[in-house]
């Protein structure tokens, strides 16, 4: 399948290397541009498959573009192309819509299989983030939002235990394994978990449920 990339990065050189690494193995860079806004003009004209989304640059910066670009109801997947390892810009990141967080010095043949994962619906962490993002996840780092209206309302209870698992980044099968209950029971209630909080992922749920100090009270260590 041969995709179609936006790139948006106010590097010319990287522009130019990363088009050439892409190229070679098959991903088509239809349109580079060091400017946020032309950016947001050629995803509305263009509609790639996929945008590529360099978080620091001048004037309008990625998180900007990358709001912009969802408030014009555009949905084709985000991915944020970066070198910051900040836990901050990684959860405004997801929390904004993007379904990738990608660090610059990532191998190309890896970035390939990243930008298949997030065309094919997943949302790809860089694994140098696995930490970070451990650490989000663990409730080390808060995201400054106020403790508006309980998100979590209208979730059941049993919702609100997988959702506590979930935040503590287990998969559906050791959720299942921990609960009792099958796999496909636990992927009818994450999916019920994401309608109710208006979101399109497990790591966009998980960080919403560590921002609101939501996590399971699991004894870790323990075998099954």
């Amino acid at each position: 399948m041969g995709l179609r990339v936006l790139l948006i990065d106010d590097h010319t050189l990287f522009r130019v290397g990363l088009e050439g690494l892409l190229a070679h193995r098959g991903i088509e860079v239809i349109a580079s541009v060091g400017d946020g806004e032309e950016g947001i003009r050629l995803a509305e004209e263009l509609k790639p498959d996929v945008i590529l989304l360099d978080m620091r640059m001048p004037g309008l910066n990625g998180l900007g573009v990358l709001r912009a670009i969802r408030s014009s109801g555009l949905e084709m997947p985000i991915a944020m192309l970066t070198t910051s390892s900040n836990e901050q810009d990684l959860v405004d990141a997801l929390r904004s819509g993007a379904q990738g967080y990608l660090i610059k010095d990532m191998e190309p043949d890896d970035l390939v299989v990243a930008l298949r994962d997030i065309v094919a619906g997943k949302t790809v962490v860089a694994p140098d983030l696995a930490p970070v993002l451990a650490k989000v996840v663990q409730g080390e780092t808060v995201g400054e939002s106020e403790q508006e209206t309980n998100p979590f309302a209208e979730l059941t209870p049993r919702e609100t235990e997988i959702l506590g698992l979930l935040a503590e980044g287990l998969s559906n099968k050791a959720i299942a394994r921990h609960l009792g209950i099958s796999d496909g029971t636990v992927k009818l209630h994450v999916k019920a978990i994401l309608r109710k909080l208006g979101v399109h992922s497990r790591v966009e749920a998980a960080v919403i449920a560590v921002e609101h100090g939501l996590r399971h009270n699991r004894h870790t260590g323990t075998t099954d």
